[in-house]
């Protein structure tokens, strides 16, 4: 397990910076300012709304601060709408309890929507952004005992993702080929992120694919490093993840999928500001203040951006994942203005 000195040193001047900046940087909701937000500048909403309260499938990592933010800060209340949080473990079990009725809007990365799309297991419309990634957020680890020193000498190796079809497949695959590595002779097993550090230990993988804050947590916890950035060459700025729901919910909930959007919009604005984002980590990606501090958060969006999402069904499509291209622009709901 890495000391506090040794991680900053290996994460370099930012790191150090962040984790001096850890000790000042309150653990609470309340003491930022978060509960209750700013409500008394709004109504809470018109009332109006076709449903007043949603539940929305949700998992423990960190794209979703801008929503806890948004829960916690008031901003849903202020569009007079009510989320409930229903937890979900992977991406796919999110769109399983979208399919299902279980829930109004998922959680998820995108790929899993896409190939629900190309197989018509449900008529998906996405409804809101939620992160694309950014330098150093997701990556490919190792042990520094391992023979795997260089992305060249992944091929043939067992590599932990999350499960096959998903963004840490497609990142993994696409960053490799990049590299020229032959992905066909990889054995890929699936493993949960909090699992990779332990995986590696046992020798059960030789990499395995992490995003933050399982990057900095399994790095402290497991001494784990870098291989190889995923977000870089054909992945770079590459979106990661979204908010999704079915045709029939959007088409006859106009201004609840506003007042959601809407609400999610301006969190997601406001989350440029660290000091608010911190909290919310340490509170529901249950991480401790300073693994918060030294996490490379993603880069947060909302409004959708058809030609950039493109960029996801067009890559699977590429890989083999989807058997047919997939136009985004017809899935995409109408966007709010906030």
């Amino acid at each position: 397990m890495l000391s506090k000195k040794a991680l900053s040193a290996r994460l370099g001047r930012r790191g150090a910076i962040a984790l001096a900046m850890a000790a000042v940087v309150t653990t609470s909701v309340g003491g930022c300012g978060l509960l209750g937000g700013d409500e008394s500048s709004s109504s809470g909403g018109s009332g109006n709304l076709e449903k007043s309260k949603i539940k929305v499938a949700v998992m423990s990592t960190i794209d979703l601060a801008p929503l806890r933010l948004a829960q916690d800060g008031g901003y849903f209340k202020n569009e007079g709408l009510e989320v409930e949080a229903i937890e979900a473990g992977t991406g796919q079990i999110s769109l399983t309890k979208l399919i299902s009725g279980e829930v109004d809007i998922a959680y998820a990365s995108y790929t899993p929507f896409f190939i629900a799309m190309s197989k018509n297991t449900a008529d998906i419309k996405l409804v809101a952004d939620a992160s694309s990634a950014g330098p150093k957020s997701t990556m490919l680890v190792t042990l520094p005992t391992s023979s795997v020193k260089s992305v060249s000498d992944l091929a043939g190796k067992k590599i932990g993702i999350t499960a096959p079809n998903t963004v840490s497949d497609t990142l993994s695959k696409s960053v490799m080929k990049d590299h020229g590595v032959d992905t066909s002779k990889v054995q890929w097993v699936p493993i949960q992120l909090p699992n990779i550090g332990a995986a590696l230990k046992n020798g059960d993988i030789d990499a395995g694919f992490l995003t933050e804050p399982f990057i900095t947590q399994t790095a402290k916890q497991a001494g784990t490093v870098p291989v190889v950035d995923t977000a870089t060459g054909a992945t770079q700025d590459f979106p990661t993840a979204g908010y999704g729901s079915l045709g029939k919910f959007v088409s006859e909930n106009p201004k609840t999928v506003a007042a959601f959007q809407r609400a999610m919009q301006k969190a997601t604005r406001d989350a440029a500001d660290r000091s608010k984002i911190e909290p919310l980590l340490v509170k529901y990606a249950r991480i401790d203040q300073d693994t918060a501090a030294l996490t490379t958060l993603l880069t947060f969006q909302s409004t959708l951006d058809p030609r950039r999402i493109q960029r996801v069904p067009d890559l699977l499509l590429q890989m083999g994942a989807i058997p047919t291209k997939i136009d985004v622009g017809p899935m995409i709901a109408a966007q709010a203005t906030s």
